[in-house]
């Protein structure tokens, strides 16, 4: 997989990771430590990223 192709999918699972973040939080019954576990997901794939691009 080409780099550009890795980011691409990359950020694909961020914005879905984001849209599952806006749905949680959305619901009063979302368990804080669910919240937290999608963000730290989140985070790891913004690195991934960004290591990414820094390495190309």
């Amino acid at each position: 997989m080409t780099t550009d192709a890795r980011l691409a999918s990359l950020y694909r699972m961020h914005q879905r990771l984001e849209e599952e973040l806006a749905d949680a939080r959305a619901h009063k019954s979302t368990d804080d430590s669910d919240i937290k576990k999608l963000k730290l997901r989140k985070l790891a794939i913004k690195q991934q990223m960004e290591q990414l691009r820094e390495t190309g």
